[in-house]
């Protein structure tokens, strides 16, 4: 028998990565597919994520962090984003947010592109915002910046572009959560001055008229992108 979700709770910060599971959450909860669930909001750039209680959920203080209680007494922490997205969407299979179980080729294709967002593209967004915005100036690097914007214009963009021009949606004429991850990932390549292609505008456009993104990103003026200068002693 398969044991039900009782209890969520996600450990969040405004517009960063933990927006793509509140985006989702949401998402299942305007589907019917959950009731509720509880966002604890953190503010990282004050330390928060640094906490002895939060780094025991999570060493990599960071967010989100995705707190699960089932009905036979078990709970469960999760830390990334990518396969809180991947397992919200198994979990709840007729809201219809992931692929066909019974497509192979489906399942294949929604995974790789979880991944190809997750991984790929998130590490060059994170290494773009490190070197920009949080890092101390001594070790900045601007050349990695401008190699990382390169490569989202020249490499990851057209790929992007090459489904987009055949299907409404990154997996097909379907939203999925692997739209969720990749619009994400487009809004914040587009903030440094990246994947702003027509293309990707009119993608971007389909995915923010859903009120599931106005209420996953109704915080994002909250967002702060460089840390707050430590007073002088």
């Amino acid at each position: 028998m398969k044991n039900s979700i009782t209890d969520i709770t996600l450990y969040h910060y405004p517009a960063s990565r933990s927006a793509r599971v509140k985006w989702l959450l949401h998402e299942l909860q305007l589907a019917g597919a959950i009731s509720e669930f509880e966002t604890i909001k953190l503010d990282l750039m004050k330390g928060a994520g640094m906490t002895p209680g939060f780094l025991a959920k999570n060493p990599n203080h960071a967010v989100p962090v995705l707190d699960i209680a089932y009905d036979d007494g078990r709970t469960q922490t999760m830390i990334e984003s990518g396969a809180m997205l991947s397992f919200l969407s198994e979990q709840y299979p007729a809201a219809g947010f992931g692929p066909d179980i019974s497509d192979p080729i489906a399942r294949a294709d929604f995974a790789q592109m979880l991944y190809f967002g997750a991984s790929w593209i998130d590490m060059m967004l994170w290494q773009i915002r490190l070197h920009r915005d949080l890092l101390p100036d001594k070790i900045k690097s601007a050349p990695t910046v401008e190699m990382y914007i390169g490569k989202l214009n020249n490499e990851v963009s057209p790929q992007l572009i090459k489904r987009l021009e055949k299907h409404d949606y990154i997996c097909g004429d379907t939203f999925t959560a692997a739209d969720i991850l990749t619009g994400h990932n487009i809004q914040w390549a587009g903030s440094y001055g990246a994947c702003r292609d027509d293309v990707l505008k009119a993608y971007m456009k389909r995915l923010k008229s859903r009120p599931a993104y106005a209420l996953a990103f109704a915080d994002a003026a909250e967002f702060e992108t460089k840390r707050p200068k430590r007073a002088r002693q």
